[in-house]
């Protein structure tokens, strides 16, 4: 029997605490100005939803295209010095204009700037939660937008999407919707004649369905993301137990209360740790270790930590800290986690028991470290992430 998808929806209309995104598209002019009015009705619906009692986070971008304008730029830059240039102009002007909406209603609101490796590690990971949680405790809106002007293209989330997905982790929270400049996912490109609303996605056969369409991917003038981001964020939110919706941005109010608008993926997953999909989705990998049998089925089997005798081969150039992906002799990814030592360091240890270690090299010795992954700095490819996880061997 089909689900109900009034009843599905329900879910929207009683989140105690939701997370909303909402593109540049969405907050922008025809000529990529930010639209005050739009932000505004925007602020209205979230007001609204906040004085019913709910707890809601914004991840909003528009801090690159609110700077286009004052710079004289007409077009989004390819560069990525100019983006954070215009984002560096754009993000004050943006939440200045946050700032006076919520005023109206009363509301404060509290910029929150990442990018993936503040969160990856699991010190920043958790200030960054905390830094949440208080706010949310006080009464305050956070805004949350990845830290463009400081974000390499190594450490960038590459579209809020994503990160609205990871925020929703983050927070704990019971709902995520996603607003867009289209009224809801179609099964073909919506001005393709025949093209249908997908009202609904729930369980393995509504999301094998979704390989069938063609959703294209094409992003707007002023953003990054296009359907299939916005796609893959709801897969990410719905596989970990968080309901998703993805909406026009000016069905936002009905989009919250649970109305049959733009379409709602259920959640189909447990609830899972949050930092774990952080380290497996918030940034790319640096390189890849390469495990023999053994140290597969520790890593896999036992949760055990990463030691050198276990590895192989090594791949790709990292520094010490950086994420790197475990693989078995396939190739298949079983893990990501942070590696205690770099890519010109590995090749020496590869092999060596913890014992010849400890006597014959000098970085083991300066650093007292026997894992080169520890388990704690580590996510493997579990139900909640599998298959969700690209090795670096992707591309």
């Amino acid at each position: 029997m089909a689900p109900d998808p009034v009843l599905a929806r329900a879910a929207l209309a009683t989140a105690r605490r939701v997370v909303v995104k909402v593109g540049s598209s969405s907050l922008t002019t025809p000529a990529g100005d930010l639209d005050e009015h739009r932000l505004g009705a925007l602020v209205d619906v979230l007001a609204a939803r906040r004085a019913a009692g709910t707890e809601v986070v914004l991840v909003s971008s528009g801090a690159i295209a609110s700077g286009l304008a004052p710079l004289g730029l007409r077009r989004r830059p390819r560069d990525l010095a100019t983006q954070q240039a215009a984002a560096s102009v754009g993000q004050g002007l943006l939440l200045a204009r946050y700032t006076e909406a919520a005023a109206r209603h009363g509301l404060t609101v509290g910029q929150v700037l990442l990018t993936s490796d503040d969160v990856v590690r699991r010190v920043h990971y958790a200030n960054a939660q905390r830094t949440l949680f208080r706010l949310l405790a006080l009464g305050v809106v956070p805004v949350v937008n990845e830290n463009d002007t400081v974000a390499t293209a190594e450490i960038r989330f590459g579209d809020n999407d994503r990160l609205a997905a990871l925020v929703a982790h983050l927070v704990q929270a019971d709902a995520l919707v996603l607003l867009t400049d289209v009224r809801a996912l179609h099964d073909a490109p919506p001005g393709r004649a025949g093209s249908r609303r997908v009202g609904l996605v729930d369980g393995a056969d509504g999301w094998a369905a979704l390989a069938g369409y063609d959703l294209g991917d094409v992003g707007s003038r002023v953003g990054t993301g296009g359907m299939v981001t916005k796609v893959e964020a709801a897969r990410l939110a719905t596989g970990a137990a968080v309901a998703a919706a993805l909406a026009a941005a000016d069905d936002a109010a009905a989009a919250l209360a649970g109305e049959d608008v733009g379409t709602f993926f259920a959640p189909t997953g447990p609830r899972a740790s949050a930092r774990a999909l952080w380290l497996a989705h918030a940034a790319e990998a640096s390189g890849v270790l390469v495990l023999d049998d053994g140290a597969v089925r520790a890593v896999t089997e036992r949760g055990a930590s990463l030691l050198p005798a276990g590895v192989v081969g090594v791949e790709g150039s990292f520094d010490a800290g950086e994420p790197v992906d475990l693989v078995d002799g396939t190739g298949h990814t079983i893990a990501r986690g942070l590696v205690n030592y770099s890519s010109a360091e590995v090749p020496g240890l590869l092999g060596k028991s913890t014992r010849d270690l400890a006597t014959t090299s000098e970085q083991w010795d300066r650093r007292h470290r026997p894992e080169l992954v520890h388990r704690d700095q580590m996510v493997l490819t579990s139900p909640a992430v599998q298959g969700q996880v690209p090795s670096r061997r992707d591309g």
